[in-house]
């Protein structure tokens, strides 16, 4: 299973419910690598998206503790519900909130990171993959920059036990 998420140079991910900086950039590579995947969301996180409904052109997979119904989504009530509900799915990314990042940690294979070189105030954060010695960073692309912000994208990778 695989993660898609933007941090800032903290790893910070947002704050009150929402990302404070969003590049176009990050959005286009967000849309590009999810099309026709099966992606996992906190409800939450999803009545941020436009609109508040799930996202166009994936399969979507809303985690809440909540009994509802939810019009273009499954949903699923534990990590263990929403990885049965994934693994009918040739791609999967867990796209947050942190409490559902938290959760579907340990089943993450791979992450596509866009690091944004800023610190705005954060509440929420991406562990910190730079320091985790169970995870290397695969490939990191050129920095670039838009509207003045540095980013670039990189692929890290959970290290096979040997």
């Amino acid at each position: 299973m695989d993660a898609i998420v933007a941090v800032y140079s903290d790893w910070g991910i947002g704050a009150r419910g929402t990302q404070p900086v969003v590049l176009h950039a990050d959005r286009a590579h967000f849309r590009e690598k999810t099309r026709g995947a099966a992606v996992i969301v906190g409800r939450r996180t999803m009545e941020d998206f436009p609109g508040g409904r799930p996202l166009k052109g994936r399969n979507n997979i809303v985690v809440t503790r909540q009994e509802i119904a939810i019009e273009g989504a499954e949903v699923a009530h534990s990590t263990e519900e929403a990885v049965e509900l994934a693994a009918k799915y040739e791609k999967c990314f867990v796209i947050g909130g942190a409490s559902v990042f938290r959760q579907f940690f340990p089943y993450l294979d791979r992450v596509e990171i866009t690091k944004i070189d800023l610190a705005p105030p954060s509440d929420s954060f991406f562990p910190d993959l730079d320091a985790d010695p169970d995870w290397i960073c695969a490939e990191e692309g050129e920095w670039q920059e838009e509207n003045g912000i540095r980013y670039c994208f990189c692929t890290y990778e959970r290290k096979k036990e040997a």
